[in-house]
């Protein structure tokens, strides 16, 4: 399925409507970078609230600096709309229960999948007790996240919650390049890897290669 069309059939279809009331739409956010494009995109149709719920973000420390950044960037962005921001609880426990026995899991693989299921649950219920006409959610940018996926699921947990998913695959039509573009503009914190302690692991892990590798050809 092209997610990216279905999304335009139903900003086409509300932009028909006279006269035009924005829907609500909750955004899960996974950083601030990866939001700059959507944020651009989306508000020009939807009143927005952007939900920043990732529990699976190591350290702490990292964890907070990705919430100011988004904070920052929602306060600095000129926007049709006016965009709220709501923070989720950080639980990281919660995030290693659900993925016990996946630690080991390559990026990418079901640990991810498991990871994208849990935030974007707790999305599908923000938004049904918030009464939301939609959600989705920002990862769908990212050329390193399985969109068809996260479009799965997120119509799963639409289902079971009552409330209507957004479709997208926000990397399509220079999506993730537009990202790059604001990140700079705006000067946003771009980290080098996803969020979580093994992602953090791997990409050292990688870096190390790297350098020895390099060491090895200087030889």
């Amino acid at each position: 399925m092209n997610y990216q069309l279905e999304l335009d059939k139903i900003i086409n279809n509300l932009k028909n409507e006279e006269p035009y009331n924005p829907p609500k739409l909750l955004i899960h956010s996974c950083c601030a970078p990866c939001s700059s494009y959507v944020l651009e995109y989306l508000s020009e149709y939807f009143a927005i609230t952007v939900f920043y719920y990732n529990p699976n973000i190591y350290p702490e420390d990292e964890y907070v600096r990705r919430v100011k950044e988004q904070e920052k960037l929602i306060s600095s962005m000129p926007l049709k709309y006016p965009v709220l921001f709501m923070e989720g609880k950080y639980e990281p426990e919660k995030y290693y229960n659900y993925v016990r026995g996946h630690e080991n899991d390559p990026e990418g693989g079901e640990r991810c999948f498991i990871c994208y299921r849990l935030r974007l649950e707790e999305a599908a219920k923000i938004a049904k007790e918030g009464g939301f006409d939609y959600f989705t959610t920002t990862l769908t940018i990212s050329p390193l996240k399985n969109a068809a996926k996260l479009n799965e699921i997120g119509q799963e947990v639409a289902a079971k919650y009552g409330v209507s998913f957004l479709p997208s695959d926000f990397k399509k039509r220079g999506g993730y390049q537009r990202s790059i573009t604001l990140s700079k503009e705006y000067g946003l914190y771009r980290q080098d890897y996803c969020g979580c302690v093994y992602s953090k692991r791997q990409r050292e892990a990688e870096a190390l290669k790297k350098k020895e590798e390099a060491a090895e050809k200087s030889e």
